[in-house]
């Protein structure tokens, strides 16, 4: 179920688009070159977005400087004990200090010139170094760099924040699908835009299947229908990810009393990332964004945790904020005055560095899910519990409905019989999703000057 108000945020990564290029990332510095090669080369820009005592989020950008390639693969060697643990927008295997990314399944090309991103979760044992050894199908490129300082930022419990949202969840007869009840704020966000015409005409990169055609027409007739301010509504994720130039950060609230180990921790915060990326890789298409969508890739963050009691959360690093006591809808909450929901206009009073955009609201005993503008929720214990699948199908369905994209209980476009967004009939998006996804853009982006 979603809520027809939607809320979120991320940070913006710059892009290699030279031969050789040197940029700074998160406090990590990396320079990389493409080699030299007539069939196949590679400018390949490595990053650290997080660190904490024993590991980092790290993320990869390569840029294809030759001919096309099929089915690629990337291959490299850590240098000083690094190990990847985790990794979304693709899979990877490892083999000691060596590591294999393979493309996901719904990229496998990369056209001249495309770029294309990933990101894992890895540990390390005190020092961070650019890999060696990098190829890209076997065709050597190169990258080196400096390791990026620890986290500073603290976190302490403030203002006593009101709730995003209130869903009322009914129990469903099987994990995969999402209560009907539609959620509503209890808070009245500050800057809610008033009612605005359609745009006269949506771009014209539009280029669906044929028998995808008249189904997907019938969706976006039937949302204009429904939806009280379709165009108007100003806090969609799209909105989220524009103003914040290409990122989207994200509180934890942890509806639990089952304590949360730093491992725990990294495995919820890397799972979340993976499957928002799901989204975002079908904004692309042969390495480069659909219809003008500008972010080759788009950071999903957790920058903070709320909880009832600090003892739930057994780590002592700093690589999050952590708010405790501030219990809102019978669950704690973090800050009003840094979330999105409460501060569309993005003045956060706590600062904008520490912002948030939406939640992850993690219920124990709670079947189904909800989502919205505010974030997603649904059961710990579902969650927890699909940390080592491939799609974690409630999260998909609600991360829809953050962007947007509506619920189908009580009718079924033309042909249409199973995608993720029809509450049980799918269990991952599937291309009915991804070219839904891709009207909204369609009709969103003049919205940006895009």
């Amino acid at each position: 179920m979603h809520d027809r108000r939607p809320r979120f945020t991320w940070r913006r990564r710059a892009l290699v688009a030279a031969v050789s290029v040197a940029v700074a990332v998160g406090g990590l510095t990396v320079a990389a070159v493409a080699a030299t090669s007539t069939r196949t080369g590679c400018v390949v820009d490595f990053a650290v977005d997080s660190r904490w005592s024993s590991g980092y989020t790290g993320d990869a950008t390569i840029t294809n400087t030759g001919e096309r390639v099929d089915d690629w693969v990337l291959t490299w060697t850590f240098v000083s004990g690094e190990q990847i643990t985790q990794g979304w927008n693709g899979s990877f295997t490892a083999a000691g200090a060596d590591v294999t990314w393979t493309h996901p399944s719904w990229a496998p090309s990369l056209a001249a010139g495309a770029t294309t991103s990933f990101g894992f979760l890895a540990t390390h044992t005190g020092t961070i170094t650019p890999p060696t050894a990098v190829r890209l199908n076997g065709v050597a490129c190169t990258a080196t760099g400096a390791p990026a300082p620890t986290a500073t930022a603290t976190g302490t419990a403030t203002a006593s924040p009101k709730p995003t949202a209130t869903p009322t969840v009914a129990p469903t007869a099987a994990p995969t699908a999402t209560p009907t009840a539609t959620p509503g704020p209890t808070a009245t966000p500050t800057s809610t835009p008033t009612s605005s015409p359609a745009p006269t005409a949506a771009p014209a990169a539009w280029d669906p299947p044929a028998a995808l055609v008249s189904p997907l027409a019938e969706v976006w007739a039937h949302q204009e229908s429904t939806y009280s301010d379709l165009y108007g509504f100003r806090n969609y994720g799209w909105d989220q990810v524009v103003a914040n130039g290409g990122y989207l950060n994200v509180c934890v609230r942890w509806d639990s009393d089952q304590p949360v180990s730093a491992e725990l921790r990294d495995r919820i915060q890397a799972k979340y990332a993976e499957q928002y990326q799901k989204w975002f890789a079908a904004l692309q298409q042969d390495g480069t964004g659909w219809n003008g969508w500008p972010y080759p890739t788009v950071q999903v963050k957790v920058v903070g945790w709320a909880v009832r009691d600090r003892s739930l959360l057994q780590w002592t690093d700093d690589s999050v904020d952590v708010y405790v006591g501030d219990i809102r809808e019978d669950a704690p909450q973090c800050p009003e005055d840094l979330g999105r929901f409460f501060h569309q206009d993005a003045q956060y009073p706590g600062g904008v560095a520490r912002h948030y955009d939406q939640s992850l609201w993690l219920t124990s005993g709670m079947e189904g899910g909800a989502g919205g503008d505010w974030g997603q929720r649904m059961g710990s214990e579902y969650f927890v519990g699909a940390l080592d699948s491939p799609d974690v199908t409630i999260l998909l369905h609600e991360i829809g409905h953050t962007f947007g994209l509506d619920d189908f209980y009580d009718w079924t476009p033309t042909g249409q019989t199973s995608f993720i967004m029809q509450a049980g009939s799918s269990q991952s998006i599937t291309p009915f999703d991804t070219w839904m996804l891709r009207d909204w853009w369609r009709h969103l982006r003049s919205r940006y000057g895009l």
